[in-house]
């Protein structure tokens, strides 16, 4: 499977952005999909990640309450809805897609990655 982020953008903080991954090779069955994000000079990080078989979802802490993971199964597509953005969010975020079905936030669990799209929030 192949997929495509998109969506990121400069914003000022307190702003929100929406992202997309869109998948492509193949229709999601039962994968767990995630964002993660990588700043300069750090980790990459898992940020939230929800399941196409049962829609639960996971959140990072500093996220919770601020950012939405939603999919669309007519077009195979996860979002990742973002508000009140703070600088600190700034980063190059990456989807993923991990075929065992279960949540993990383990990047290396991860089997298929997007190219990635920069998110940069000013203050």
């Amino acid at each position: 499977v192949q997929l495509q982020a998109s969506g990121g953008g400069l914003v000022q903080a307190g702003g929100s952005l929406r992202l997309s991954c869109a998948a492509s090779g193949r229709t999601f069955s039962r994968e767990i999909i995630a964002w993660f994000r990588q700043a300069p000079g750090e980790e990459r990080e898992f940020v939230a990640a929800i399941s196409w078989s049962d829609y639960s979802t996971d959140y990072e802490d500093s996220v919770k309450g601020r950012f939405t993971i939603s999919r669309d199964n007519a077009k195979n597509t996860v979002y990742l809805r973002m508000n009140s953005l703070k600088p600190e969010d700034t980063a190059v975020y990456y989807c993923a897609a991990d075929e065992s079905y279960v949540h993990t936030r383990n990047r290396y669990n991860y089997d298929h990655w997007g190219q990635g799209t920069q998110v940069t929030v000013s203050s």
